[in-house]
């Protein structure tokens, strides 16, 4: 049995929980190795405290996942059955109580929820494992570690695809579309998210959208990218400028998001608590006068989700620990002026902070990339 489902399975047994039914894809993938988008049908992992696990597919999925899975026993249900009616008569045939579940809140519809009371009227939904899955993917074994480590080659490679592609007049939309074309022509078939590319003051836009914006000389552009590959995702930023020399103004503002960047990758350590990381990140820039523009978190985690527990924040009081996985992504943005962010994730250990990508940050990027 693997570990994840033994921990669960004590989680279980201390919280007098009968059954676990988790159809969130991601923990399906976590739990069983086995990936795919259901889209609207139902794809769920059910686990008995006894330890009979079951992995629910629909029908034109049991094949694969019979080829993949181990441990878990795979059953399905066609389009034109009810899934909840297949999964009441499968667990029905089991001599064991289902009185007590416990679900992931965080993900679970409440339509969905319905339709289990509905086929389960007598049982109880009040236990939330959502907690005890996120701590169960927080500290990544090395095989994840090493397709983190390859997504995080294809981010870079996304960067060098986009930095290459500038030119005056080109549009934010032309320079997404040839990064993921490039992409799907090396093999990558999945983005982590809509990749970002926001020129001048769109880039003020800490979630920017990519449109017909033009580019110019003397702008900054800024790229937020990442890619899935073996199931694990990566996510990096960097702005570069695109001109001959930056003005004063976008000088200081960069160095000063680069300096917080950095003292945070090389302070970090096993120990250190989310809100502690934050505050050497923020403390820089809010020194520099533009704390105010620094408005978001200053990372998050990462791996099969490309946003994943912790977050790294003022008030988070997880002290970070080996192997956990987690960005760092200071930025200040100025309304119709500039924005500016520097993005790197990696994972912790006794050494320090090591980053899954290692695209250059100093401000003079694009002119030796040309």
């Amino acid at each position: 049995m693997k570990k994840p489902i033994q921990k669960i399975i004590n989680k279980m047994m201390e919280e007098n929980v009968d059954i676990a039914f988790f159809d969130n894809p991601n923990t399906v993938y976590f739990l069983t190795g086995f990936r795919s988008d259901p889209h609207e049908r139902i794809l769920a992992t059910i686990i008995l405290k006894n330890g009979t696990s079951f992995l629910f597919t629909p029908a034109l999925d049991e094949k694969d996942a019979k080829n993949i899975v181990e441990d878990f026993e795979v059953f399905s249900y066609l389009d034109t059955e009810n899934p909840w009616e297949i999964i009441k008569n499968k667990l029905s045939k089991e001599n064991h109580s289902l009185l007590n579940w416990a679900i992931e809140k965080n993900y679970l519809t409440l339509l969905k929820k319905e339709y289990l009371e509905s086929a389960f009227p007598e049982s109880h939904y009040n236990h939330d494992f959502s907690n005890t899955l996120e701590l169960l993917k927080l500290q990544k074994n090395p095989s994840e570690l090493e397709k983190m480590k390859q997504a995080g080659y294809w981010a870079d490679e996304s960067l060098r695809i986009g930095a290459e592609t500038l030119k005056v007049g080109i549009t934010e939309l032309e320079v997404v579309a040839k990064i993921e074309y490039e992409l799907k022509k090396r093999g990558i078939k999945q983005m982590s998210f809509d990749t970002m590319v926001l020129f001048g003051k769109n880039a003020a836009s800490p979630h920017g959208e990519p449109g017909n914006n033009r580019l110019e000389k003397d702008q900054f552009v800024l790229f937020d990218l990442g890619v899935v590959h073996n199931g694990y995702t990566s996510d990096v930023t960097r702005t570069l400028f695109f001109g001959d020399q930056p003005s004063e103004h976008q000088r200081e503002v960069y160095e000063t998001v680069l300096k917080a960047h950095d003292q945070a990758m090389q302070q970090v350590q096993i120990g250190m608590t989310a809100e502690e990381l934050d505050a050497i990140a923020r403390d820089v820039i809010t020194n520099k006068g533009y704390g105010v523009y620094f408005n978001h978190r200053l990372g998050h985690g990462l791996g099969q989700s490309v946003h994943e527990y912790p977050s790294i924040m003022s008030g988070n009081k997880l002290k970070l620990d080996k192997n956990m996985c987690f960005s760092i992504e200071p930025g200040i943005y100025i309304t119709d002026d500039v924005g500016v962010r520097i993005e790197d994730c990696g994972y912790l250990d006794e050494v320090g902070f090591h980053s899954f990508t290692s695209f250059p940050t100093d401000i003079d990027t694009y002119k030796h990339l040309k």
